[in-house]
Order: structure tokens, then C-alpha cells, then sequence
């Protein structure tokens, strides 16, 4: 059996840095100084929302227990599984999820599926207060015929399974292709094109699967088209996921300069972050590059490109019919103006052979348990400012609260409120009264149905796994 808790160890070679309180936090934190409860809450989920929302309560509550619970064997959620792998700077945020872990105030306890092991219900008998941090989970289907087809995947699990996300490893995507197509056009898409076109020399030197460099060193993919459905003023990407595009090592850039007429003009007015991407744009598919970068375009052996006004209306089978072979799009003109425009469709299509497609077009959260509330059309769980919906005690941070949009640091703002409304139900009386057994009660449940854990597990903090 496979443990399912554990502590975090103390180590003396983590410092705990601790910063001294300003006014407001004193001010908090002493409401509570007349009351002797401890609260018990519990926290659904181990990524940033997760994280952060403990990371609060245990700041503004001297006394406060958080219990994390989470399916996977270890913590850290898509910054542990859904960073690319040379995006290290971004994982450091680990480090401060590191620190709100060493609280004696806080436990971790893996390999738990709520909804499946132990229900919300039952959490919620346990702890004064639950919060559902479990992110999305899932990724947003294509819904068009051919999607079941091999050489069809989502990049989440693509993601998954160049970062060793134990669902995903066993993937094995076909690389053996000359060209693959990305559908979407965000930030998760340009990561996905970037590790397929990125030379193993440079991919080697990052914390990848080895089983994924050792694929991706066997790659015949020499052609990436990263393909949307509007326009470039429509794109989901930033800045510096473009500009590592535009510089990275051995490829060079499609982009049809007729794109991007009338661009230069459009731009005038919109915010500064959008106008500069624009810009780079513009330089990348208008001007001439110098001579120095001509011959490095010209010598590489890899391209990718966008395609724009495009939207996916069937996977194209082998002739065989046991694989994809190709996607029809559906040209595209866009209704309305700037971000908010709608692509619809002008009747005419365009196919584009390939032999791997991977679908980027958003991920998804999924109902946890039938107790909780759930809106499937915008899959979140109806919520005023993380309280949700008609269910007392039960609470909601990041993905699963607002949709899955935003950076870490949105994330983090939006925990830290959640947090917050917590704490003030907790000072207002609307919480439970009375001790609550918290994780003793959970670990009986578990044991009492065969799932409890197996013994205590050395736990290595950071990007390395769980073993003795």
C-alpha cells in the first residue's frame, strides 16, 4: 500500500524566514487572542491555489491547523507537473510553499482522492472549514470528429507527460512525423511547441523525464504550426513566451506578413503589455531580420508558424484510417473588435497534413463530489467571494473559484481572499463551535476502508520524489 501522509520534516538546512508582522496582521491576529479553539480546516488541493490560501490562514491565525490534502503521491500541483521544464525561475515559487509546509500548524497527506477515498461531506463533519483548492483538472474536448484518432492528444497531457506526472508517463506519443499542429494559441501552447522544436543538448541540462529527452532525441518533428482560431491581436501568449520562440536555438519563424496588415494602426490604442507583444510581432513577421540573424534562419532545420483565422472541424485519418493524418479548418473573419471579437466561420476550410495533433484550448475543472454545487457550463463551483453557494464552511480557491485564467500571481491574490473571508466567518461565529477531530477523524475513515497510510515516508522538499 502506497503511504498516504506525511509529514513535513524539519530540516534545519530549510531556514524559515519570518518576516515581522505590520500593523494590519497584529490588528488581525488579535481577535483572536480571547478564543482558545483551535480551528481545523482543511485545504483540497496541494498547487498554488492550495498553497496560498494555507499560506494565509496560518499567517493571520495564531492557532490554525491546515490539513492539505491532495491525489497525488506529491505536492505542488501544475507548478510540479504544468511548468515547462526550462522554465525553472517559475518553480521557484516552491520554495515559499516550501516554508508554509515546515509550520507545525500544517500537514500534507498524499495519495487521497476526495470524492473517492473520503467525500466533502465527511471532511466537513471533520474540520471547522473546508476549502476546495483542486484546480482544473481536466482539458476542454475538440468535439469534432477524429479527436479519438492516435497521434490526437490533449497538451495537458503532453505536459504531464514531459514532466513525469504519474497519469500521463506512460503516454508515448508518436513523434515519428515531419510536422504536428498545435491548436491554440496561449502560453501552454507555445510551451508544448517549444519542447518539440528545442534541441535535446539544451533540453538535457533541465529537470525533463529522461524518458521524454530520450523521445524527444528520436524526434522527426521539424515543423510546428501553432494554429487559432482569431487573430494576432486576439492571441493568448505573452511576451516572453513569443520572444523565446522568435530566439530559440536551430528554428526559424513562418509568419505571413499579409497577417498583419493594417496591424501597425490597430494597436494605437490598446494597453501597454498587449501593444509592446504586438510590436514584437510585427518586427518578427515585417522586417527584415540582419544579416547575422538571416543566417541563423537560414541554416536552422526547424521551423514553426502561426496560423491564423483557422478553427478545427475534423481530424484527417491515414488512409489506413488507424491514425491522424491531417486536420480541416475552417477559415475564419472575426465579428466585433479587439479582444472580445468572435471568430465565425466563412464556409470555405483548409487542410493541413500532419502526423500529431495537440489540442491547447483551455483546461477544465470537474464536479468533486455530488454534495458540492457545480455550474458544468462554466466549470466552476458557484461561489460569492469563495463562500460557496448554500453550503456553509465550505469554501473555494483559484482554478476551481473563478475559471481556469490567470498567472500564479493572480492565484495568489485570489487565495489570499479566500482566506480572508474565511477568517472573517471565523471571527463573525458562522463557522462551527466546539473542537473538531480534524485529520484523526479522516485517518480512521481511510483505515476503516483499507486506504490508510502505510508508514512514515522520507519526503524530499523541491522538484525530486517521494521514496525512503
Amino acid at each position: 500500500m502506497a503511504p498516504r501522509c506525511w509529514r513535513w520534516w524539519p530540516w534545519s538546512a530549510w531556514p524559515r524566514t519570518r518576516l515581522p508582522p505590520s500593523e494590519s496582521t497584529q490588528s488581525f491576529r488579535q481577535q483572536f487572542s480571547t478564543q482558545e479553539q483551535t480551528p481545523q480546516i482543511c485545504v483540497v488541493g496541494s498547487g498554488p491555489a492550495g498553497f496560498y490560501t494555507a499560506q494565509h490562514l496560518l499567517k493571520h491565525h495564531p492557532r490554525a491547523h491546515v490539513d492539505i490534502y491532495e491525489k497525488q503521491l506529491v505536492p505542488f500541483g501544475l507548478v510540479r507537473f504544468g511548468v515547462a521544464p526550462d522554465h525553472p525561475e517559475v518553480k521557484n515559487v516552491i520554495n515559499t510553499f516550501t516554508q508554509t509546509a515546515h509550520s507545525d500548524r500544517c500537514a500534507f497527506h498524499g495519495n487521497v482522492v476526495v470524492g473517492r477515498d473520503v467525500t466533502v461531506q465527511e471532511l466537513r463533519d471533520a474540520y471547522h472549514a473546508v476549502v476546495l483548492s483542486y484546480g482544473a483538472e481536466d482539458h476542454r474536448g475538440l468535439e469534432i470528429p477524429g479527436e479519438e484518432l492516435p497521434g490526437v492528444l490533449s497538451a495537458r497531457a503532453f505536459v504531464g507527460w514531459y514532466n513525469g506526472l504519474p497519469e500521463n508517463r506512460k503516454l508515448a506519443p508518436d513523434l515519428s512525423c515531419d510536422t504536428a499542429v498545435v491548436l491554440g494559441q496561449g502560453n501552454v501552447a507555445l510551451d508544448v511547441a517549444r519542447i518539440l522544436l528545442t534541441p535535446p543538448e539544451y533540453l538535457e541540462k533541465t529537470d525533463i523525464t529522461a524518458a521524454a529527452l530520450g523521445a524527444l532525441r528520436q524526434s522527426q518533428v521539424k515543423t510546428v504550426w501553432i494554429v487559432g482560431r482569431r487573430g494576432p491581436l486576439q492571441v493568448a501568449f505573452t511576451i516572453k513566451e513569443l520572444r523565446e520562440m522568435i530566439q530559440l536555438p536551430g528554428t526559424r519563424p513562418i509568419l505571413d506578413p499579409a497577417d498583419f496588415l493594417g496591424l501597425q494602426d490597430r494597436i494605437k490604442e490598446v494597453p501597454r503589455p498587449r501593444k509592446r507583444l504586438m510590436e514584437l510581432l510585427l518586427r518578427a513577421a515585417m522586417e527584415k531580420p540582419g544579416v547575422a540573424e538571416a543566417a541563423r534562419r537560414a541554416s536552422a532545420s526547424r521551423a514553426w508558424g502561426l496560423r491564423f483565422f483557422r478553427s478545427p472541424q475534423q481530424v484527417l485519418p491515414s488512409p489506413d484510417g488507424r491514425r491522424a493524418a491531417g486536420i480541416r479548418l475552417a477559415v475564419t473573419r472575426l465579428e466585433g473588435v479587439g479582444e472580445a471579437a468572435r471568430a465565425v466561420p466563412t464556409g470555405d476550410v483548409e487542410d493541413l497534413p500532419c502526423g500529431l495533433v495537440l489540442s491547447s484550448i483551455g483546461y477544465k475543472s470537474c464536479p468533486i463530489d455530488p454534495s458540492v454545487p457545480f455550474d458544468p457550463k462554466l466549470g466552476v463551483i458557484p461561489n460569492v467571494e469563495g463562500r460557496v453557494v448554500d453550503v456553509p464552511g465550505l469554501y473555494c480557491s483559484g482554478w476551481v473559484k473563478r475559471g481556469p485564467t490567470g498567472v500564479i500571481t493572480t492565484t495568489m491574490t485570489d487565495s489570499f481572499a479566500t482566506g480572508h473571508i474565511l477568517l472573517q466567518d471565523l471571527i463573525a461565529g458562522l463557522l462551527p463551535s466546539g473542537p473538531r477531530p480534524g485529520y484523526a477523524a479522516i485517518k480512521a475513515l481511510l483505515g476503516s476502508r483499507g486506504l490508510g497510510p502505510g508508514g512514515l515516508a522520507c519526503f524530499f522538499l523541491g522538484l525530486g520524489e517521494a521514496g525512503c
